[in-house]
């Protein structure tokens, strides 16, 4: 059978700058296909191409006969006033499915999605529900091939985990744009990669994720190689052409020629191999208190909802909290009570003494109608980055802007380069407390792999919010997990939190269609006995290293509390005790992960 979806010779440009050039894409029954890239690479173009809803500037797009075609954006609105059912009919007519047969793919596909009351307004519904919403509107024609742009944006992490069993079951082709690492893991087949480092413009590969990034090195070290061979071909033409060789002879003419052809030829590998990635250091104040933030027997109520009740919890210097819950439980107002543009409804909140707190809000305000070089530096045109003097521009390039953009208006960048600029504002303002939301959204995977390097590299205290399970996993020392009624627990780790609220979840809806998959896809609910993926392996190769260095720290937090002139020392005491609770708890975090690669390893 041919394929679905059979696109030969795609090229877009927008203006001077070319997304993609000469590509070809085919998407074929059964295909799970992740989409990734960097930013500004052309991915959601190219599902625009592929979904009829743009043009490319060349090339062609074979559409199977009777196909149909799914496709879910990345911001996922309705016109106010439409209910869910009126959209989902509107969806099934527009495919013109058989009246007959309607209301029962209707009445199926509200089901799977698990949506609320079919007479609720679309519009009013969270981020959340309204993406599943649009995700029941693209499949209720039952598509032949489904395309998704970043569709884990506003699921929480349940959300996630249905939509990765939803995805893994159906009976249709799935094209994926996603930065999340453990959902390709878990649901893709092969890996499509837009890069123009690569000679065709993409690499595309059979097999999950971790298959993917072996395979990429593999190709990266093999164009090193044959680039510093065609490096050292072209010196020696070079040194041949400087001898002043006579081009009459029909040999002589041959190899210029060549020559011409190889320097030709090196320019081309050598531009495909020059990537750059944005520079992210967030800097602390190198501050020596060990108590920052205490919260004692803290309630938030915001109306006659209660968000949080008999909360206890420390922050201490060097913790990184990973904040988890569903949506709406209460993530955002935490951390606004941090911040203090909220105030607890009972319980007191100490802080320490000008304790210096940054904000990341994941609604990525930025001063309307300035430029990038305003937003960056709003009085002159230079910054003060780590007690040096910097100018703008220089500034902006380790973000990964040129020049040419500084003087653009902010309105007019992608969501990605909007989340750089917002960090590159935080980076200049040094922190005992970093409070970071969602900022991991609308990052391409090698922005992620360096904000996480430097989150491991911060020196003062954390709290992170964030669905992407790869980032909590890897950074966060303590989980602080809510379950969206108003209970708050701490745990060791991630996949420990995951795996309460997930049962909690079958529990108390054990007879719900959505969350029949949840817990079969879950990737890092209860270690599988499969072998370890490449990223597991690199982990594994370097925690024994981690565990020593944990061991030592809880020795000398130890011996701290065991000093007599520290224990007849109320202030030193409590200092200590609180340096041994962090100490003890990386150590056990370490081990418990020690043991359980230990164990997938074996």
């Amino acid at each position: 059978m041919p394929p679905i979806l059979n696109a030969q010779g795609l090229s877009k440009s927008f203006g001077a700058t070319t997304l993609f050039r000469d590509i070809a894409f085919t998407v074929s029954d059964g295909d799970r296909i992740g989409l990734i890239g960097p930013n500004g690479a052309g991915k959601s173009t190219l599902l625009k191409v592929l979904a009829g809803e743009e043009d490319a500037d060349a090339g062609d797009v074979a559409t199977r006969r009777r196909a149909r075609i799914g496709y879910v954006r990345q911001e996922s609105t309705f016109a106010p006033g439409l209910t869910i059912r009126e959209i989902l009919e509107a969806a099934l007519k527009a495919a013109h499915i058989p009246e007959a047969e309607r209301e029962g793919k209707l009445r199926e596909t509200s089901g799977r999605i698990g949506l609320p009351d079919l007479t609720a307004e679309a519009a009013k519904l969270s981020g959340g529900w309204r993406k599943r919403l649009a995700i029941a509107e693209a499949i209720v024609s039952a598509p032949d091939v489904l395309l998704l742009d970043e569709p884990t944006n506003h699921l929480d992490l349940a959300g996630i985990a249905w939509l990765e069993g939803m995805l893994s079951a159906a009976d249709f082709a799935s094209v994926i744009i996603t930065h999340d690492r453990y959902f390709l893991e878990n649901v893709a087949t092969e890996i499509v990669e837009l890069n123009r480092v690569y000679a065709d413009g993409l690499l595309r590969v059979q097999g999950s994720y971790s298959k993917f990034i072996e395979t990429r090195q593999a190709y990266l070290e093999s164009q090193s190689r044959f680039e510093e061979s065609l490096r050292n071909r072209v010196k020696t033409e070079i040194d041949w052409l400087r001898r002043g060789p006579k081009a009459r002879a029909t040999k002589a003419k041959a190899r210029i020629d060549n020559a011409n052809q190889l320097i030709g030829q090196l320019k081309e590998v050598s531009s495909r191999s020059q990537t750059s990635t944005a520079s992210i250091d967030f800097a602390g104040t190198e501050r020596q208190t060990k108590r920052l933030v205490e919260l004692s027997d803290i309630s938030i109520s915001l109306g006659d909802r209660t968000i949080v009740e008999n909360l206890n919890f420390l922050i201490a210097n060097g913790t990184r909290v990973g904040l988890v819950g569903p949506n709406g439980s209460g993530k955002t107002t935490i951390l606004r009570l941090l911040t203090g543009e909220l105030q607890p409804s009972a319980g007191t909140l100490n802080k320490a003494g000008s304790l210096r707190i940054v904000y990341f809000s994941q609604t990525r305000e930025l001063p309307e109608g300035v430029t990038l070089r305003r937003a960056l530096a709003p009085d002159s045109d230079s910054v003060i980055y780590q007690d040096r003097v910097i100018h703008v521009a220089s500034y902006a390039q380790k973000f990964l802007f040129s020049g040419d953009q500084l003087n653009q208006p902010v309105e007019r960048l992608s969501g990605g380069e909007r989340a750089r600029v917002l960090i590159a504002r935080l980076m200049l303002e040094p922190a005992d407390l970093l409070l970071l939301d969602e900022p991991t959204n609308d990052l391409d995977i090698t922005t992620l792999e360096v904000l996480e390097e430097s989150l491991l590299e911060y020196k003062g205290a954390l709290v992170l919010v964030t669905h992407d399970r790869y980032m909590l996993d890897r950074v966060s020392t303590t989980v602080l997990g809510l379950d969206g009624k108003g209970s708050a627990a701490t745990f060791a780790d991630y996949g420990q939190w995951e795996q309460w609220f997930l049962e909690q979840a079958s529990e108390a809806t054990r007879d719900d269609e959505p969350s029949k998959p949840v817990q079969s896809t879950s990737s890092s609910t209860v270690p599988s006995k499969k072998k370890l993926s490449y990223l597991e392996a690199r982990e594994f190769a370097a925690i024994e290293e981690h565990v020593e260095a944990a061991d030592a720290k809880l020795e000398a937090a130890r011996d701290r509390v065991g000093d007599p002139e520290v224990a007849v020392d109320a202030a030193k005491l409590t200092e200590a005790l609180a340096a041994l609770e962090v100490a003890q708890d990386e150590s056990d975090t370490l081990y418990a992960r020690w043991a359980e690669l230990t164990e997938k390893a074996g």
